[in-house]
């Protein structure tokens, strides 16, 4: 059977630390717009998910698909997921797998997005997710910045908040000794069944801890790939952020 993958950019307006922050503008257009259009270089399939109507109305302006889906997902996963079975009956087509693309990351690189389709050509791969070398200190401080910890074979062991690994004895040298920190980059790849059971699972007790829904997964048994990419990659999380990415654009 032919893999058939469905990109879904799942965006609310309502953020805590940034409310309408898909529609803010970076040059001449608004963020959400710098989303899709990478993400369409990787996608014969691409859709918008939003429960909001000025962002579909924006979406719609420029020339994307959009769905309008359920203000009550607590999570973009949940979002994808019912954005997967109204694009399915819209559509008909039958899609086996779906890259969740963060609507907050206009720097994503269309080969990303490719190299976590790849990922999939065994078979009996469930998630996949991509990962970036720490640059700083300040980062592995940032409990903005989700880190991550990998095995030998790049499956995900845990992901926090807080520093990890931790060491011991020395102060982390960056330069040294690169590889042994990762950042998370919030894209994830599913086989649509797998994200059909993920989003019927309950909340379970590290990820209420962390604030970090992937370790719900894991708790549950689920083996997350990761997929290193050394491409620049900065996520929009405050004012703050999107200032940075004006200068970086």
């Amino acid at each position: 059977m032919v893999n058939q993958f469905l990109g879904i950019i799942p965006a609310r307006y309502g953020s805590t630390r940034f409310p309408g922050k898909p529609l803010a503008f970076l040059g001449n257009k608004p963020m959400i717009q710098w989303v899709w259009e990478r993400a369409s270089e990787a996608f014969t399939h691409l859709v918008v998910a939003t429960d909001d109507t000025r962002i579909r109305d924006t979406v719609v302006g420029f020339g994307g698909k959009v769905m309008l889906t359920s203000p009550d997902h607590s999570t973009g996963t949940e979002r994808c997921a019912e954005a997967l079975d109204l694009f399915r009956q819209e559509s008909s087509v039958k899609f086996t797998h779906v890259v969740n693309i963060q609507g907050d990351e206009p720097l994503l690189k269309p080969g990303d997005l490719k190299a976590l389709q790849e990922k999939f050509i065994d078979p009996e791969t469930q998630i996949v997710t991509l990962i970036q070398p720490l640059r700083s200190n300040e980062e592995l401080e940032n409990p903005n910045v989700v880190k991550v910890v990998i095995d030998l074979s790049s499956r995900a062991l845990y992901f926090s908040r807080s520093p990890i690994p931790f060491s011991r004895d020395t102060a982390p040298e960056f330069n040294h000794d690169p590889a042994r920190y990762f950042r998370h980059i919030g894209l994830y790849a599913f086989r649509a069944d797998t994200l059909r059971e993920l989003v019927r699972l309950p909340p379970s007790p590290i990820e209420l801890t962390e604030s970090l829904e992937q370790l719900r997964w894991l708790e549950n048994g689920y083996v997350i790939h990761t997929r290193v990419t050394t491409e620049p990659s900065m996520g929009v999380d405050t004012p703050e952020d999107l200032e940075a990415i004006r200068k970086l654009l």
